[in-house]
């Protein structure tokens, strides 16, 4: 006892000894910063540009789509290797991606000192919000960029990602001293894959995670998607894990009504593996049964007959009466006598 209390003295009257001590790195994961807001459709739309560029790092950039062009403002994802850059997704409806990915692949050759840079361009998965650029990206034809295009379909991402089994095997494509892992997660559409960066250790999970009302289309194969994400990351460094909207405000079980453009209080982008666990509870909570349940960062959301009326479906109506009425004050967000909808009561927590 005497002995430690001696050495415990010595440690407090040396502080620079503590500064030779092991301090934690990260291991080999390459750093980034993410923006401490991002743009969302205002609050004036006439000065909002079609997309928002964010450099993580050098080698990765967060495109995040204006709710001034459609309110679901997807985020979509270009990571670049030694040999060839990858795009994640191509945008929604009145996107317009195509310019600004060709004005940011060649700012990227020329700070490199290159003359061009293949393209690979994926998907998340199929649903329009997310693959309404393809066809003016398709149609680009400049030689600095040579596109090499994926069809969002099983038989295409499996013959890109390597993956012999689907969905329980595990792919990866290589862009040269940068090696992506694919995952296989149908649930929210037959076709959905999470990519996982080395370089980063960032986990892009598509429409199956991310701050809030998370779509399930197949409840069960949901479920072993995201088992199987659990099981991939364990052991494994997770930076973030970054989605492709934010619907969640600021306040724990708050989402914004569907059609909102602008956001100034929504949720931060990232969430952590901690979500993903979260996520695994509450799936292995409901048994089975499919049940609308609310988190504080995200909803459980399935869709099926067990969920629709006998008649016309209210939640529909109504979801279209709030996106026309955003829609059509979109231009006078800052008018103090603009009316506005307010937003839903908190969920309870479950």
């Amino acid at each position: 006892m005497r002995k430690f209390r001696t050495l415990l003295l010595t440690l407090l009257a040396a502080p620079s000894l503590f500064a030779q001590l092991p301090q934690p790195d990260g291991g080999n994961i390459r750093p980034g910063t993410l923006p401490l807001a991002w743009s969302t459709g205002g609050p004036k739309c006439m000065e909002m540009p079609e997309w928002q560029i964010h450099e993580y790092n050098p080698d990765l950039f967060i495109l995040r789509q204006s709710g001034c062009t459609d309110y679901e403002k997807p985020f979509v994802y270009l990571l670049f290797g030694k040999d060839r850059a990858l795009l994640y997704d191509t945008g929604s409806r009145n996107g317009n991606l195509a310019p600004t990915l060709v004005r940011l692949m060649h700012q990227y050759l020329i700070r490199n000192h290159l003359t061009s840079m293949p393209l690979v361009v994926t998907h998340s998965h199929s649903h329009g919000d997310h693959i309404a650029g393809d066809a003016a990206i398709k149609a680009l034809t400049d030689p600095a960029i040579p596109i090499t295009f994926i069809p969002p379909t099983v038989a295409d991402i499996q013959k890109l990602y390597g993956i012999a089994n689907w969905p329980e095997d595990i792919g990866s494509i290589d862009l040269g001293g940068r090696v992506i892992d694919a995952i296989p997660i149908p649930g929210h559409d037959t076709a959905s894959i999470a990519l996982y960066d080395r370089q980063t250790a960032i986990l892009l999970t598509g429409d199956s995670l991310y701050p809030g009302r998370i779509y399930i289309r197949d409840f069960d194969a949901f479920a072993k998607s995201n088992a199987r994400m659990v099981k991939f990351t364990d052991g494994k460094l997770v930076s973030y894990i970054l989605g492709t909207h934010v619907e969640q405000t600021r306040t724990p079980f708050l989402d914004y009504p569907v059609g909102t453009i602008y956001q100034p209080e929504e949720h931060p982008l990232a969430l952590y593996r901690g979500a993903l666990l979260e996520m695994q509870a509450a799936i292995d909570a409901l048994h089975g049964t499919p049940k609308r349940v609310a988190y504080a960062e995200f909803s459980l959301w399935p869709s099926g007959r067990q969920f629709q009326t006998n008649g016309p479906d209210p939640t529909a109506d109504e979801n279209k009466k709030k996106v026309k009425y955003l829609n059509d004050h979109m231009w006078d967000q800052t008018a103090p006598d603009a009316p506005v909808i307010p937003p839903p009561a908190p969920k309870p927590p479950r």
